[in-house]
């Protein structure tokens, strides 16, 4: 799997990779990481990218030009990639779109900056477009960061336990039940009983009910998707 950023400001994403379990992925070459900035392709004397909007506002707009022949660019090397657009105008992204592309063998993230893209880049390159949630970020690398960490994660071998995956927020309508680690007293808070006297069925039946309280909490859409679906 290859990750290619398109972005003005690749220093912003590079950090990301230097620690941690995704590091030891790409060092195992289960996933490479690329940069592709737009203002290399730029024609204007200038270097610019962007330019004032048609029809008015505030603002600039990261304009075609220099994006079109990144993006050409990009597919001439590789007809296969897939190209994400990240904007608050798009469907959300879900966990299981990040399944469903952990499979792709090579996905690009556009990253807009300014008042966003240019709608014709969109319309032409664009294989999906997502949004990461109902906010405004200053770039869209944050948002690709986001989307490339969820994806990377459900690549075989990226895990150290890939069992890790099966029990997981939104794997099933619940959330995630609640995690502890030792010691089983830590100032004055303990840890469940039920988690300490080693009967696994009990829980399981725990940690479903623990599953269900903080799902009517946080997220009562998603518990009652669960509650159809037991039925």
């Amino acid at each position: 799997m290859t990750f290619t950023f398109v972005t003005l400001f690749s220093n912003l994403v590079e950090g990301y990779f230097n620690d941690s379990i995704l590091k030891r992925a790409m060092e195992k070459n289960l996933f490479s990481v690329k940069y592709l900035n737009p203002r290399e392709f730029s024609l204007n004397k200038h270097s610019k990218v962007d330019d004032t909007a048609v029809g008015g506002g505030a603002g600039m707009v990261m304009n075609p030009q220099p994006l079109f022949d990144a993006l050409d660019s990009l597919r001439k090397e590789d007809e296969n990639v897939h190209i994400i657009f990240l904007t608050p105008v798009a469907k959300p992204f879900v966990q299981n779109d990040a399944k469903r592309l952990s499979s792709k063998s090579h996905i690009a993230f556009v990253s807009g900056r300014y008042e966003g893209i240019d709608e014709r880049v969109i319309e032409k390159y664009a294989d999906e477009v997502f949004s990461i949630g109902d906010y405004i970020l200053t770039g869209g690398e944050l948002a690709s960061l986001v989307i490339c960490d969820a994806v990377s994660r459900n690549i075989d071998g990226v895990l150290g336990n890939s069992d890790s995956l099966t029990i997981e927020s939104f794997e099933s309508a619940l959330l995630e039940a609640p995690s502890f680690s030792k010691p089983k007293l830590y100032e004055g808070l303990n840890v469940p009983s039920e988690y300490l006297k080693g009967n696994h069925s009990k829980i399981r039946s725990l940690k479903i009910a623990l599953s269900e309280c903080k799902t009517k909490f946080f997220r009562p859409d998603e518990l009652k998707k669960h509650c159809q679906g037991v039925k």
